[in-house]
């Protein structure tokens, strides 16, 4: 029998070819997760950069309401940055105390929250293909030597051309569904310490932010001594 891939899929039996496009299903979604994940990781860590300079001279002069603004801004939409210092400034700039600051912390760990689900989002999908798709590709090898043992029955022998179709079938799957299960697990453990750098960025966003919101309750020096 050929075992050239494409002809030896068109000669399979029923459940492998169905075990073979569950595999293909789970290998597309991989990928698809792949592009969509890079794509939104890096425009989100991009936007949060650019937000953070621009934010900076609002900061250095003290103007929360200016900061606000900037933050505001629509072409940081996508920014992790953005969802955190809009919740911190808004309750700082209410109330300037700090209460207000107990207020911002509060807001920014909720926020950090929601950005966390969402920098996840897809991440499930390679957990399940890394996990699944070797007993996915069990499956199917289980049918190709299922097939193999018909072949055997049919024919009344045991030569190898009896059964050479249902090993073919049944290596093919087992290949397939160790591939797609190291596509996924590879891509998981690459977009999890991606995340995780972002996660270290926020946190020590929200710490920066929280200790310039303790400068701005404190009075000057000189003030003081007044």
């Amino acid at each position: 029998m050929d075992t050239n891939l494409f002809d030896l899929l068109a000669e399979t039996s029923l459940p492998v070819r169905i075990i073979m496009f569950i595999l293909s299903l789970m290998a597309i979604g991989c990928f698809y997760v792949a592009i969509e994940r890079t794509w939104s990781l890096g425009k989100t860590r991009g936007q949060s950069r650019i937000l953070a300079e621009a934010i900076g001279v609002a900061l250095s002069k003290g103007d929360a309401p200016a900061a606000l603004a900037i933050a505001k801004s629509i072409e940081y939409k996508a920014a992790y940055l953005q969802h955190l210092l809009v919740r911190g400034l808004i309750e700082f700039v209410e109330r300037p105390d700090s209460h207000g600051i107990d207020a911002a912390q509060r807001a920014m760990n909720n926020a950090t929250i929601a950005e966390s689900a969402s920098l996840h989002k897809g991440i499930g999908i390679l957990a399940t293909a890394g996990a699944t798709a070797p007993f996915v590709g069990l499956i199917g090898t289980i049918f190709g030597i299922i097939n193999a043992f018909q072949g055997m029955a049919e024919t009344g022998s045991g030569g190898l051309g009896a059964v050479a179709g249902g090993i073919a079938e049944a290596l093919w799957a087992t290949a397939f569904g160790i591939s797609v299960a190291l596509i996924g697990v590879w891509l998981f453990n690459w977009f999890n310490g991606r995340i995780d750098r972002i996660s270290d960025d926020m946190s020590v966003a929200m710490q920066e932010f929280l200790d310039w919101c303790e400068k701005q309750t404190i009075a000057p020096m000189d003030e003081a001594a007044k």
